[in-house]
């Protein structure tokens, strides 16, 4: 059994966690985002296919709350999975996560925190799906479903990084998400944030093939059952939301009336992410340069949490300590 950490190494265990994973971030850019989000213009591409082979599509839906997002999302799935093809549903927030939790507690009024918290916690909610992992191979580790993944990567340090987004897109995989970086940006910079601040974290994160928004009036969609529920379900908030998603707003974005029949929304659905999900093998582009990379928070679809990483860091110092 090694020894215990002394109690210096102790207090300042999360310090050490969180400036390894941020500094590796900034020093190592490259390895750290493969591909990102793209909010303007780039011409730099990473994740790329060969011409004999696709990958899955990235599909983002966005929208003002209750503007059908989440039904028409899972009837998105139901389609393509009908169609055959391989499919995942994401939602952010993703509330089953720590940092999800959090976000939960404070849409539901529960708890209260600072504007720009709670924008660093969204977007580390979406980090938590993309996000390149440090695992210290000085503590046996099950990661032997990576070892066959090109986003498994070996360094000379101890640490290994696994990646899971571009695994799933890179297999095959579709994803449709449920919200994404533009829902972040554009509810904080309504608070009066700025917005290249609000961008500012959401370097690295992959940039989607198309967005597909449903624009509904914000007066429509209060009109609609349960609103007011959570935080931000204000009507005149929401107004400062839309004006915010349509400054975001370029040619990959597909904007479909939502204030339609849902069987008519649905249809225009279908026909914007068909092309998109049975001949994808355009590399996904970077985001542009002036945006910095800026916080980063690590899971493993349950397979690591932060605990599990705070253990092989600790384990990690044992054994500098032991030698």
């Amino acid at each position: 059994m090694p020894a215990l950490l002394p109690r210096v190494c102790i207090r300042n265990l999360r310090a050490l966690t969180a400036r390894r994973l941020l500094s590796f971030g900034l020093d190592h850019p490259n390895k750290c985002c493969i591909s990102s989000v793209r909010m303007g213009s780039s011409s730099n591409c990473n994740l790329r296919a060969s011409s004999s082979e696709s990958r899955g599509a990235l599909i983002v839906l966005e929208g003002l709350d209750r503007s059908g997002k989440t039904s028409q999302s899972s009837r998105l799935l139901s389609y393509l999975e009908g169609l055959g093809h391989s499919t995942e549903l994401w939602r952010f927030p993703d509330r089953s996560t720590s940092v999800g939790q959090m976000i939960s507690a404070y849409l539901s009024n529960k708890s209260h925190l600072d504007d720009r918290t709670i924008h660093l916690l969204f977007s580390a909610n979406r980090w938590e799906k993309r996000v390149t992992v440090e695992v210290s191979l000085y503590k046996n580790f099950d990661y032997q479903k990576f070892q066959d993944s090109n986003e498994l990567f070996s360094r000379s340090d101890g640490f290994t990084q696994i990646s899971l987004m571009e695994t799933q897109l890179k297999n095959g995989i579709t994803l449709i998400i449920d919200r994404y970086s533009y829902s972040g940006v554009a509810f904080s910079s309504a608070k009066g944030l700025d917005i290249e601040w609000c961008k500012a974290p959401e370097v690295g994160l992959l940039a989607p093939d198309i967005v597909l928004y449903l624009d509904i009036p914000p007066e429509k969609a209060a009109e609609r059952g349960g609103y007011g529920g959570e935080r931000y379900e204000q009507l005149e908030f929401q107004r400062k939301v839309a004006k915010c998603y349509q400054a975001q707003c370029d040619s990959s974005w597909k904007v479909i009336d939502a204030c339609q029949p849902i069987e008519d929304i649905e249809k225009q659905l279908q026909d914007a992410v068909l092309d998109h999900v049975t001949d994808v093998c355009q590399p996904i582009e970077d985001i542009d340069k002036q945006m910095h990379f800026s916080f980063s928070y690590t899971a493993l679809k349950g397979s690591i949490s932060l605990s599990d990483l705070l253990k092989h860091t600790v384990w990690k110092l044992r054994i500098h300590v032991d030698n």
